[in-house]
């Protein structure tokens, strides 16, 4: 039997699909971890998926010392490890007995400064992260006379399958090892990496493993050092990282700039022109200095010209341009493109792989721009046109010919440029996947195109003998934008005058403006930076701004940095100046690069990693004090969401230490108690300018960011006025109308949480409540539920109205998210719906949502 391992599970079905030669692979389970059964010209074949990486990196808890041995660690397993720390440390014994220290040693679990130099150079050791996985690797590749790495072919996919062939040596040390490399998981890519296997290249693991050892180490050295400088405030770990901290750099520096940046006025002269008696002509003209910097020069400019109401063309001149292709789609380039789409890098990332995956589209993670011969590319193209209706006319067009495709300046031999397999039906894609899916097909195709022919007019007018311009860009020629129009602008066509004209002449003015600080980062556009200076790889850049938004060091996109990310930056920027800047990052990535051409050994390259960062550690922990203050200043700007009414002082963003719930309070607490709730399941942000103070009740406005909804602004206030919403009766109690009583449900708001919900007037006596959304008009219609007898309500929304029955429990839901599934898991479904059944009929004494849920909020509509 001969074992496949892939990175994922998906890729291990897929392989099995495309190699299988005796129908379909039988699925099966080896302690509970999901193989794929199949025969390959009679012989029995399994495969299986990693879940990416079986094995990670950790430091031991502590480094002991000895004089015979010297520094060392013992692993769990009793394996004992070397440990290189420096002569410069002190040793034991030590004077104090408090931990870090021990009698024969440093503890480096717990986080202590005292501690970090010795964590710098503590060794480091793999543990199991997957041992369900393992388990059944281990338990297959006993039974196999072969194993087939069949990962991702790159230095992270080497490494994933070299730490799964160490496992397997574990049992079976003879068996004989492969390596399938592939860049699409098609049929043809597949079976021609199985064809010619080659073997697993462990110089391309130790450099991917080198990595992996450098970020450990960098990553839990600085991020404890930045945490332990001021720990407690709103939120209490303070990421850092080798490359995280220097790209963190780069949007500090652009921002910096523009706050230094002094604007200067100018001035411009704009009107409106048409051709003469034809105000369907319209087009904008222009002043032929562009930018007056000499506002007297621009009024006298001006007053020639103000009232005027035609002018004589005195030049017209034509040139046409050339826009070449553009080139294949690395990894760099495509998020780049996605995300002036509106899909940020990391989600770009996501969905790439799942379209990888699914066969769609090749490898994502390259940094090729040039095709290799042996790619075929009408094939690809015939592909396309038969899949998608939507590109067949643009894909004969481009197997008509001339086909000389595009070529970037970096070539590589591992995997081609990203592009369309030709395979699949894009129309099961969802919305994410299609659109990302267009977007690379339509490159692919552009690539392959000739260039587009853009004809410019210039039209040069007297306006009361001032001059003015008007120039308008028409596409002549489609070419290659026929199959890619992104980033194309509109035609502005001038009307067909000639030199002598008269044209209609309206509304000019004189515009006073000011020069513009630098562009602060796109989310593409900083991905194409990092490249630039040599931060990250492929792989990492996406996830590394995803990172720098997640412990709020960067905010919004266009990317603008926190007061916490700029006085982290600032502060190590005079501690350690060496951990900002690219240059030393980019020193390490080129040694791991020596480390996969086998240039050079992962110890050397990663003891070299541990001896810049001691060197800086030192003159940091003189300064921690220091850089605490920064850290808790920075922290508490970015936590202010506006002026409390009652003392004057910050009302910031916290989080309670009992429900780990947010909320918002006074900077003076205790002193001042002002407290608001904070809605739940959105971003809130404070409003600058004029809007930030509630002009109803003093309090800060907010705004509202829901998960892909339109963001909203309100009060923090739920007592204020603007918050208020009155009572309305939405239906008649069904359990008081069992017990012989009358008891009408009202919806209400409460002023003190600001939460809505529908609640009987004899709730202490039944307990019926319902939630309600936190926005949207509320309308009762007098109905009730056909499944369950509660009320029927209309909510406004932003995309309309809706229609619900208020009880979340109510079995009529469940029907319809069985038939939104199409069936699928209809016994998990019929359970389900037995479930709710049974709640919904206990709500005869209690509700679905049972008083609990809501006594918080309080007893009664009224009360609140």
């Amino acid at each position: 039997m001969k074992l496949v391992i892939a990175e994922k599970n998906i890729a291990a079905q897929k392989i099995a699909q495309l190699l299988s030669d005796a129908g379909k692979p039988k699925n099966d389970k080896v302690y509970n971890t999901a193989v794929y059964r199949f025969t390959v010209q009679g012989e029995d074949w399994v495969s299986m998926g990693l879940a990416g990486h079986i094995l990670a990196p950790d430091f031991p808890d502590e480094i002991l010392f000895d004089k015979k041995q010297g520094w060392y660690s013992v692993t769990e397993d009793g394996e004992v490890l070397p440990a290189d720390v420096p002569d410069g440390l002190a040793r034991p014994p030590y004077s104090s007995k408090r931990r870090p220290y021990l009698a024969n040693g440093i503890n480096i679990k717990g986080w202590k400064v005292e501690s970090l130099p010795y964590l710098t150079w503590a060794p480091i050791v793999k543990k199991p992260a997957e041992k369900e996985i393992i388990r059944a690797l281990k338990n297959l590749a006993k039974k196999s006379d072969a194993v087939i790495i069949a990962t991702d072919f790159d230095r992270e996919g080497e490494l994933i399958g070299s730490d799964a062939l160490d496992m397997v040596r574990e049992v079976a040390p003879d068996i004989p090892a492969y390596r399938a490399r592939y860049s699409a998981l098609i049929k043809g890519e597949v079976t021609a990496a199985f064809d010619n296997l080659v073997e697993l290249d462990q110089n391309l693991a130790d450099a991917g493993e080198s990595r992996q050892y450098i970020d450990l180490i960098w990553g839990a050295v600085l991020t404890r050092y930045l945490t332990l400088a001021r720990f407690g405030g709103f939120g209490n770990v303070r990421s850092a990282g080798r490359v995280q901290t220097p790209t963190l750099a780069l949007v500090v520096e652009r921002e910096r700039e523009r706050l230094a940046f002094v604007p200067e006025d100018y001035w411009q002269i704009r009107g409106i022109g048409a051709a003469q008696g034809r105000p369907d002509t319209e087009f904008k003209i222009s002043h032929a200095t562009a930018r007056f910097t000499d506002k007297a020069a621009a009024e006298t400019a001006f007053a020639h010209v103000d009232g005027a109401t035609s002018g004589r063309v005195t030049a017209v001149a034509k040139r046409s341009r050339k826009q070449q292709p553009p080139t294949p789609f690395n990894t760099t380039s495509l998020q780049a493109a996605a995300a002036a789409e509106g899909i940020s890098p990391a989600r770009t990332m996501r969905i790439a792989e799942s379209l990888y995956m699914s066969g769609f589209i090749s490898y994502p993670r390259v940094d090729n721009t040039v095709y290799p011969r042996s790619l075929d590319l009408a094939g690809i193209v015939g592909g396309l046109a038969a899949g998608s209706p939507a590109l067949r006319p643009v894909c004969n067009k481009v197997l008509a010919g001339p086909m000389k495709p595009a070529r970037g300046k970096t070539e590589t031999t591992d995997h081609p440029p990203i592009h369309p397999t030709g395979q699949g039906n894009p129309e099961t894609l969802d919305g994410g996947q299609k659109k990302l899916y267009m977007l690379i097909a339509r490159r692919f195709l552009a690539t392959l195109m000739g260039p587009a022919t853009i004809e410019n007019t210039k039209l040069s007018i007297d306006v009361a003998g001032e001059p003015f311009t008007a120039s308008g860009d028409v596409l002549v020629e489609a070419g290659f934008r026929e199959a890619y129009p992104y980033g194309l602008k509109r035609d502005e066509q001038l009307p067909p005058l000639v030199e002598g004209d008269i044209v209609d002449v309206r509304d000019i003015k004189l515009e006073a403006k000011q020069t513009e600080p630098p562009a602060r980062y796109s989310q593409g556009r900083l991905v194409q930076e990092m490249e630039k200076r040599g931060l990250g790889t492929k792989s990492t850049r996406a996830s590394i701004i995803e990172r720098l938004y997640q412990v709020r060091y960067l905010k919004n996109d266009p990317i603008e940095p926190s007061q916490l990310g700029m006085a982290i930056v600032d502060a190590l920027h005079d501690f350690a100046p060496r951990i900002t800047t690219p240059e030393m990052t980019a020193e390490l990535d080129e040694d791991m690069t020596k480390v996969a051409e086998g240039a050079d050994t992962q110890d050397h390259v990663v003891d070299h990693s541990r001896a810049l960062l001691a060197g800086m550690l030192d003159t940091l922990i003189e300064h921690k004090d220091d850089l605490g203050e920064a850290i808790a200043d920075a922290v508490t700007a970015d936590a202010k969401v506006g002026t409390c009414p009652k003392c004057g002082k910050d009302l910031v963003m916290k989080t309670s230490a009992k429900t780990r719930g947010s909320f918002i309070g006074c900077m003076g607490w205790p002193d001042c108690d002002v407290t608001y709730p904070v809605p739940s399941g959105v971003k809130v942000s404070p409003i600058e300018g004029e809007g930030s103070v509630c002009p109803e009740c003093g309090a800060p406005r907010i705004k509202c960011q829901p998960f892909r909804q339109k963001a909203y602004e309100m009060c923090v206030n739920p007592k204020c006025p603007t918050n208020f919403e009155p009572d309305l009766v939405v239906g008649e109690c069904s359990v008081c109308k069992e017990a012989g009583r009358h008891g009408d449900l009202v919806a209400h708001k409460s002023e003190r949480s600001g939460k809505r919900f529908i609640r009987c007037t004899n709730y202490d006596e039944c307990g019926v409540s319902y939630p309600l959304p936190s926005r949207g008009k509320l309308s009762a219609t007098g109905e009730v539920c056909e499944h369950c007898g509660a009320p029927v309500v209309v909510v406004e929304t932003a995309r309309g109205p809706w229609r619900i029955c208020v009880n979340m429990d109510c079995p009529g839901k469940e029907k319809k998210a069985a038939a939104g599934r199409g069936g699928a898991r209809k016994g998990a479904s019929a359970k389900a719906g037995s479930r709710a059944t049974k709640s919904a009929s206990k709500t005869s004494s209690k509700t679905s949502r049972t008083k609990s849920a809501t006594k918080a909020s309080a007893k009664k509509p009224a009360s609140s």
